[in-house]
């Protein structure tokens, strides 16, 4: 049936019309005949309803009046509807509907790749102004940061997928045009990191709950909420805020801690005191020992996270640290592997290894029964512990021969307080394996030298004159090492000649020491190990360097003395702290460290010093 409900005719019959929804014209004929079109009737306004119209033709009943406009309008909307169909396909052809704007780009009837490559060419536009500074407010605080800082830029791709998504109805693309905000995007932790540097200005801090120990006894500190920022909050912030030309407002959030006050006071009770209330055995392979509830009060965390969350340990480090001497009840340390002379040749002494308890696992275990009042005891696992240095490693050093050998000599036989330093310096360097690349310093190597140590009082030089001094003597081991690196042709790295000259030493090239603030050090330079030996007798010590030799030769080479000053007579009050001097000439001299291998001098290094003229120091108060 068509629209007006006519049938088709079989084929070779005239056609006949079946007059079913449109109505007869008022008092015309039923014919078999298709009547004449008509002309559709559209609402008018004043016609009269029946009757004659103005022209004298009769005019329809209103009902069926009625039913002739309900057919038309319907027609009407539905070939609006095709209309609109069509246009729907206008409105759609292309990926991006017509009538889209990004950023004041026509991106309508586009491709996404056209789309995308339009959008990019605006942004390369205007990149100054997308890479222009953004400002944010935070409470009271202003601050500015480059967008690239924190990753805000606009993503062009899921853009345009914004575009194809956020589709408008038909009628409204016939008609109207839209705007699509671009999406933008941030790094929240970046963001995060650098509002920080503004926020910690303004807002309030969260205050942590912790439980700490005053000895053995903990003592609670209770949280508070704060005012902070939130990482997804602020990046929320910035997507929305950034391309509105305006500062944005980056929020500040109460922040609550995770922990309440009720949940420290249940760790005060159910920790914390059972912690240290009794000592905790622990059992190894080798034997036992106790952690003791000092130790516990010190090593046990009971501090919070950022959220404000307890979450209780125990450091390793600092329950290793107050466990020293119980731990040596069942540890074995490891030894180096070393060298030592032996028949006047170098031999590689073996290392050995050793054994350690696991503190990390002793830290983790013991948290487990803290809590406990009864059945307090861990299972303690000893570890390998393999030497720093092996066997092979040490062979692999090349410490094969002597490289250079210096002495000095000392007076007072070796029952002098200034003798027993010297001996007791040199005892402790004795042996020292220097590695290639390694730095050796005298006061690091020793520590302290002091009466702990073994040290006496001796004459040392305070304040220009000679005092006595616990260590007193040092200064000539110090002088004999430096020369024996200086000849080995190893690198010198800090020492500092004397005052005045003593003509025991080597005018220049002699080192004083004075802990902690003069020290000696050399490098060892060269691809082989260093060893150090060490050895004396009744009036001399020496020093003598083992390793492999890179140079054929190391000699000095002086330069004539100058600006020579005489000592002056100085009276001092009698007393056991004078120390009388006979005076010696002050100077300045030039040593030339020379290099020399396969006939030839590869290098020279120049060392001066200026020595001061020592005063004659007299014991008497000056005459009148």
């Amino acid at each position: 049936m068509s629209l007006y409900g006519a049938k088709r005719p079989p084929a070779g019959e005239t056609p006949t019309t079946e007059i079913s929804a449109v109505p007869q014209q008022v008092g015309g004929p039923v014919t078999g005949s298709a009547p004449e079109p008509q002309q559709p009737d559209f609402m008018t306004f004043g016609a009269p309803e029946q009757g004659e119209d103005p022209a004298g033709a009769p005019i329809e009943p209103k009902s069926r009046r009625g039913r002739r406009t309900a057919l038309v309008a319907g027609g009407l909307v539905a070939a609006v509807l095709a209309a609109i169909g069509g246009t729907a396909g206008y409105a759609y052809s292309g990926e991006v509907p017509r009538g889209t704007e990004v950023l004041g780009v026509d991106l309508g009837g586009k491709s996404k790749a056209t789309a995308a490559a339009l959008l990019r060419a605006e942004l390369e536009r205007r990149a100054d102004t997308f890479a222009a500074p953004v400002s944010v407010r935070i409470g009271d605080q202003t601050a500015e940061f480059k967008p690239i800082d924190v990753g805000l830029a606009v993503d062009v791709t899921a853009t345009v997928e914004a575009t194809i998504g956020a589709g408008a109805g038909p009628v409204d693309l016939l008609f109207k045009s839209r705007t699509v905000e671009p999406v933008v995007t941030v790094d929240p932790g970046l963001l995060d990191t650098e509002l920080r540097k503004t926020a910690g200005k303004t807002g309030r801090p969260m205050t942590p709950p912790s439980i700490v120990f005053q000895g053995t006894t903990p003592k609670p500190n209770y949280p508070s909420p704060g005012q902070d920022l939130d990482p997804q909050q602020s990046a929320e912030a910035l997507r929305t805020g950034w391309l509105s030309g305006q500062p944005v407002v980056v929020p500040l959030v109460e922040a609550h801690p995770t922990t309440t006050k009720e949940d420290v006071d249940k760790l005060v009770n159910e920790l914390a005191k059972p912690a240290v209330a009794a000592p905790v055995t622990v059992t190894t392979e080798r034997g036992s020992f106790t952690i003791p509830p000092a130790a516990i009060a010190k090593s046990l965390l009971l501090n919070a996270d950022k959220t404000g969350k307890i979450a209780p340990a125990v450091d390793e480090k600092k329950l290793q640290a107050a466990l020293t001497t119980q731990l040596a009840k069942v540890e074995v340390k490891p030894k180096e592997a070393t060298v030592a002379l032996q028949g006047g040749k170098p031999q590689v002494v073996a290392s050995t290894g050793g054994q350690a308890v696991d503190t990390a696992a002793l830290s983790r275990d013991l948290l487990a029964v803290l809590p406990r009042a009864d059945a307090r005891e861990v299972k303690g696992v000893l570890k390998p512990v393999e030497p720093k240095t092996s066997t092979d490693a040490m062979a692999k050093l090349g410490i094969k021969e002597q490289v250079s050998t210096f002495s000095t000599k000392f007076t007072g036989g070796l029952s002098s307080p200034r003798s027993h330093n010297i001996v007791t310096i040199a005892k402790e360097v004795d042996g020292a394996v220097v590695k290639p690349g390694e730095t050796f310093s005298l006061n690091k190597h020793t520590g302290e030298r002091s009466y702990a140590q073994g040290y006496k009082d001796a004459p040392v030089i305070l304040d220009g004159k000679l005092v006595p001094g616990v260590g007193g003597g040092a200064s000539q081991f110090t002088t004999t090492i430096f020369n024996a690196t200086y000849y080995a042709g190893l690198e010198d790295v800090e020492h500092k000649p004397h005052s005045y000259w003593f003509d025991r030493y080597p005018a220049v090239i002699e080192s004083t020491i004075f802990y902690p603030d003069l020290d000696f050090k050399f490098r060892n330079d060269t691809e082989h190990g260093v060893l150090i030996d060490t050895s004396w007798t009744n009036d001399t010590i020496t020093v003598s360097i083992w390793s492999t030799k890179v140079y054929d030769s190391v000699k000095t080479v002086y330069g004539p003395r100058r600006n020579i000053t005489k000592p002056k007579l100085i009276h001092l009050d009698p007393g056991p702290s004078c120390i009388a001097t006979s005076g010696i000439d002050g100077f300045t001299q030039d040593a030339f460290r020379v290099f020399n291998k396969d006939g030839k001098e590869l290098k020279r290094e120049k060392f001066t010093w200026r020595y001061d003229a020592e005063p004659r120091y007299v014991c008497a108060k000056k005459p009148s």
